[in-house]
Parts: structure tokens; C-alpha cells; sequence
């Protein structure tokens, strides 16, 4: 009996000290950090890897996320410059880069920070009025971030970036602003409206415009035309006439010629005179002065008339 009693003491001992052993070991995963003390002070922060530590003497006080954490702060009543009271709820963007500085600086850290982006954010708002504050996130995120990063500094807490996630003023302004933002949008469409009539207007007189100087080419260019044909045909006038008038000279000329090759006699002369005369008369004239030479040629052309005859 005795023996069976040992036995299992024995056993009980060898799984207590391997119990003990066990927890000694510790592995400190990625992206964490471990703060362990010894006797209740800081001995030191374990980083990623295996780590063995005292039974009972130390212990591992705080686990540290070093990931980036995002904390979604609930909207927080600010007054404006111009007296308007409105919500806004705030994202903060950090990071843990001294875990023993997170571990023994502040009490509830993320509490802290909360109380911090409050203070921090009613100071901002309190300096710029509603207007501004609507239009001026960016300078709003800057600045806060730039404070709460050096006020966190002391506590291991990097502030990596802050963002305004919501600006909610009160329903009256909401509505103001709405009539207003309707009102610009009936303006814009109206500017719009008479920007296109006018573009219309233009475009229709330009149209017009370009209408009537084409017909006024059109009509130029037509009396251009008319002006040359009139003119051509002006030339092949003169020309024909030309033509004609030397063809009678030519011929006039020619019997000029055949007239001195043929030696007229003075009778033959005055004979072709007086058929000029004739021709001249055509039938038309009542009287002819005709000169004394020419009288007594056709007297002298009656006497050869009647001799001819005599001799028939």
C-alpha cells in the first residue's frame, strides 16, 4: 500500500514540475511583444522568438499588439466660431513603438486617446467657423494629428494618421444649407440654359452670315462670267467685223489692181463713175447733182449706144 502511495506521489510530483516547466517556455508571436516582470518590477519586453523565464518569480504582465490599430471614436458636440454647435466622430490611426512605455505611461491608453481627440479637436473647431469647417478637412486632420502625436509620445503611442469620418451640424443648418445648395444648382442650370441659347443665337447668325457671303461670291463670281462672255464675244464681234472690213478693202484693193493691169481709158473711167452714181441712187434718191464731166459722158455713151444699133 505504502508502495502504490509513493507511486503516486512520485507521479503527481513529475507532472506538477512539467506542468512548471511548461509554462516557462513562452513564444512570443509576430507582430507582439511581451512585458515580463520579476517580483512585480519591469525585468524586461520579449520580442518574436522563444523565451524561457523563472517559475514563480516572473511572469508575463502585459501582451502588446505592435500591429497598426484603427479605433472609431464616437461623434463628439463642438461649437464653431460662429456659435453653431454640430457632431463629429473621429477614426485615429496608431501604432505601439515602446511597448514598456505603453505598458506602465497611462492607464486605459485608448481612453486616454479618445479624451485627448476630443480636447483636441473641440480647440480646432473652436477657431474656425462653420463654413471653414465644412470646407477645410484636410487642415482639420493635419493639425489634430500633429498634436496628438506629440502628446502621445510619452505613452510609446505613434499617431499615424486622423480622419473626421462624419461632420453632422445641426437639422436647421442641414436645411439652410440644402435650399442653398438647390438654389445654386437652379443657378447653374439657368446660367447653363441662356449659355446654350446664346451659343444657338450665335451659331444661327453665323450660319447666315456665312449664307449670305457665300450667294454674294456666288453672284460675283456669276457677273465675273457674265462680263467675260459678254466680253468674248464683244472680241469675236470686233474681230468678224475686222475681218469683214478687211475683206472689202482686200477686194477694193484687188480691183484697184485689175483696174490699173487693165489700162482703162478715160472714157471707161467716167462710165464706171456713173454707174457709181447709180448705185449710189439705188432708186431711192428725187434728185442727183451729177458734175458737167460726167454729163457729157453719158452723152458721149448714148452716141455709142446708137451707133451699135445703126450697124445692126
Amino acid at each position: 500500500m505504502g508502495e502504490i502511495i509513493g507511486a503516486v506521489v512520485t507521479t503527481l510530483i513529475f507532472v506538477i514540475v512539467l506542468v512548471m516547466l511548461a509554462s516557462c517556455i513562452k513564444i512570443v508571436p509576430q507582430a507582439n511583444a511581451f512585458i515580463v516582470e520579476r517580483l512585480g518590477g519591469y525585468r524586461d519586453t520579449w520580442n518574436v522568438g522563444l523565451h524561457f523565464m523563472v517559475p514563480i518569480i516572473d511572469r508575463v504582465a502585459k501582451r502588446v499588439l505592435l500591429k497598426e490599430q484603427v479605433v472609431d471614436f464616437a461623434p463628439q458636440p463642438v461649437i464653431t466660431k460662429d456659435n453653431v454647435t454640430m457632431r463629429i466622430d473621429t477614426v485615429v490611426f496608431f501604432q505601439i513603438t515602446d511597448p514598456k512605455l505603453y505598458a506602465y505611461g497611462v492607464e486605459s491608453p485608448i481612453m486616454a486617446i479618445e479624451n485627448l481627440t476630443a480636447t483636441t479637436l473641440r480647440n480646432i473647431i473652436g477657431d474656425m467657423e462653420l463654413d471653414e469647417t465644412l470646407t477645410s478637412r484636410e487642415v482639420i486632420n493635419t493639425k489634430m494629428r500633429s498634436s496628438l502625436d506629440v502628446a502621445t509620445d510619452p505613452w510609446g503611442i505613434k499617431v499615424n494618421r486622423v480622419e473626421l469620418k462624419n461632420i453632422i451640424p445641426p437639422a436647421a443648418i442641414q436645411d439652410a444649407m440644402e435650399k442653398q445648395m438647390k438654389a445654386e444648382r437652379e443657378r447653374r442650370e439657368s446660367i447653363l440654359i441662356a449659355e446654350g441659347e446664346k451659343k444657338s443665337m450665335i451659331l444661327v447668325a453665323e450660319g447666315k452670315k456665312e449664307s449670305a457671303v457665300l450667294e454674294a461670291e456666288a453672284e460675283k463670281e456669276a457677273a465675273i462670267l457674265r462680263a467675260e462672255a459678254k466680253k468674248e464675244a464683244t472680241i469675236r464681234e470686233a474681230e468678224g467685223q475686222a475681218e469683214a472690213i478687211l475683206a472689202v478693202q482686200k477686194a477694193n484693193a484687188d480691183g484697184i489692181r485689175f483696174l490699173n493691169e487693165a489700162d482703162p481709158t478715160n472714157a471707161i473711167i467716167q462710165l464706171k463713175s456713173l454707174e457709181a452714181f447709180a448705185k449710189a441712187a439705188d432708186g431711192k434718191a428725187t434728185k442727183i447733182i451729177i458734175p458737167s464731166e460726167i454729163q457729157g459722158l453719158a452723152g458721149l455713151a448714148k452716141s455709142l449706144v446708137e451707133v451699135g444699133a445703126a450697124e445692126k
